[in-house]
């Protein structure tokens, strides 16, 4: 099950994500492949691991060299065998981070060769969790992934809940979301959150997750967020909304709390 985790830059999409990826490790539904599909990488430091190859820098060198392999063996082997060392294990989880775009050339033999092993490889996972760029044309370009779970992130300010509307729009036009799609507003506080702004986004509301100086702590010390208690504020809302999500119903569970 493909779940994915948009937003404008610095509404906590990342943090987000990772405390997703924790849920689900926490839940037994392992393995879970993480995909770090933001060029602004930050979700394996969320998760505790580092990142010294991203595919973007594999689309270069393929670029460069072709992935010259030796003689009878073919190019997409090679190419899956450079994913493979860009793919980092941690504990219940693996990570792949896009990294940067496209650079100058054509491109369209390299990335239908990793399209293709993506697709393969993500076949191996119970989920993948995407942690995206606000943009999301990779998702139909790329990867072909078809979303089961598109969770919109918003601080509850007028500014950022437009910009929710806007990526909720462009996910619509790309058909990229064949179940379901709302809002997650992020760093609730007791300030009122404003009710027309939320409605002009025209999308349910999934859910909501508190401000958490728990978090904010993690984050400062730099510690892994799949280490968090169970009972800090966020983690227990991320938690509340997958329990909706992944009941007996499946993705119709969603639109009952819009």
């Amino acid at each position: 099950m493909y779940i994915a985790v948009s937003g404008k830059g610095g509404v906590g999409k990342s943090t987000l994500a990772a405390m997703i990826v924790r849920d689900l490790i926490r839940r037994g539904h392992k393995p879970v492949l993480a995909v770090d599909a933001d060029p602004n990488s930050t979700l394996g430091e969320k998760l505790g691991v580092g990142v010294e190859r991203t595919i973007g820098d594999l689309r270069e060198d393929a670029q460069k060299t072709k992935y010259d392999a030796p003689a009878g063996t073919p190019k997409q082997r090679g190419v899956e065998y450079a994913v493979q060392n860009a793919i980092i294990e941690g504990r219940g989880f693996d990570l792949v981070s896009m990294g940067r775009g496209e650079g100058p050339g054509c491109y369209c033999s390299i990335n239908n060769m990793l399209r293709t092993f993506l697709q393969d490889l993500a076949e191996d996972y119970r989920h993948v969790v995407i942690d995206n760029e606000a943009g999301m044309e990779h998702l139909s370009r790329r990867t072909n992934a078809r979303v089961a779970l598109m969770l919109i992130v918003s601080d509850p300010t007028p500014t950022s809940l437009q910009a929710a509307g806007r990526i909720g729009r462009l996910a619509s036009e790309l058909g990229v979301v064949q179940g379901t799609m709302g809002l997650l507003i992020n760093r609730v506080t007791d300030h009122p959150i404003p009710a027309d702004a939320v409605a002009a986004t025209g999308l349910p509301v999934l859910g909501m997750v508190p401000q958490d100086a728990g978090v904010l702590e993690y984050e400062y010390d730099s510690r892994p967020l799949i280490e968090l208690p169970d009972d800090a504020g966020a983690v227990r809302s991320v938690r509340e909304l997958l329990d909706r999500y992944l009941d007996a119903r499946g993705v119709d569970a969603c639109a009952r709390i819009a």
